[in-house]
């Protein structure tokens, strides 16, 4: 004979309740590792987030190295020269830089005797880096000073086969009236910069007539793919005139190209 405790264990009902009390513990042990491996995979986000912020800026801080590298180009061919109307006077190097941008530098130097750096002549076609640095003017006073921190100046302008060249000069010297001048010119239509500096001749005329006449001999070998600059340059040519030598002119009545810097317009 059964005992009722017996038949109560072994009852259907009994059955039903320990199946659903099983289901809902396996239910509870399911859902507490979901919410483990959830958790997890927050906490691993957030670390993840964390690092990535952290080298945030130094990601900033390579950028502006990135977007100022200028590499010289061996490979490239001249695309410029300087006619040459004494023999003895040759540029002492020239070189041409491209940049990860686009752009293109090609720049010629000249030193005197003693190796001493007298001028520079700076053509530059931009690509994508064209924000690369501050404005072209304090860029040119730089490169005429390096390291230097005095004040730059206009010193009027002068006439080329390119047009009107803006010139400038720094100031706080011992002898301003000695001071090598700075140029630029800038073209739109390409886009095209002609600058640098000269400290050659002996005075404000002779320092003015050569840069002219730099200018003047400057000449195209190759545009590549760009039929506007071939188009600047041909057109350029018809304005070309021969590099007269300086001589101090009577005064000019007009205070903007005079050869003394024009005082009215201030510092740049």
């Amino acid at each position: 004979m059964h005992s009722f405790s017996a038949d109560q264990a072994n009852s259907p009902h009994t059955t039903r309740i320990h199946l659903a009390l099983t289901s809902f513990a396996d239910e509870v042990c399911g859902t507490a590792a979901r919410l483990i491996v959830y958790v997890v995979t927050l906490a691993l986000l957030v670390i993840g987030g964390i690092y990535l912020w952290d080298q945030l800026p130094d990601a900033t801080a390579m950028e502006p190295s990135v977007q100022n590298s200028w590499n010289l180009a061996l490979r490239s061919s001249p695309a410029f020269a300087i006619s040459k109307s004494d023999s003895q006077d040759k540029a002492e190097a020239y070189q041409i830089f491209r940049h990860p941008g686009g752009g293109r530098r090609d720049v010629f130097r000249w030193s005197a005797a003693d190796k001493k750096p007298i001028a520079e002549l700076e053509l530059y076609r931009p690509g994508g880096e064209l924000n690369r640095s501050g404005p072209a003017i304090a860029e040119i006073a730089a490169r005429m000073d390096p390291g230097g921190m005095r004040e730059r100046e206009a010193a009027g302008v002068i006439d080329s086969k390119f047009g009107a060249v803006t010139l400038l000069r720094l100031v706080g010297g011992a002898d301003n009236s000695r001071s090598c001048l700075g140029f630029i010119k800038r073209i739109d239509e390409p886009n095209f910069r002609i600058s640098g500096w000269s400290c050659q001749g002996d005075n404000p005329v002779a320092r003015r007539a050569a840069i002219s006449c730099m200018l003047n001999r400057l000449i195209l070998l190759t545009a590549g793919n760009d039929p506007k600059l071939a188009e600047l340059f041909a057109h350029a040519e018809l304005r070309r005139s021969d590099c007269a030598p300086a001589t101090v002119p009577a005064l000019s009545t007009d205070w903007v190209t005079g050869a003394e810097n024009p005082r009215l317009r201030g510092a740049l």
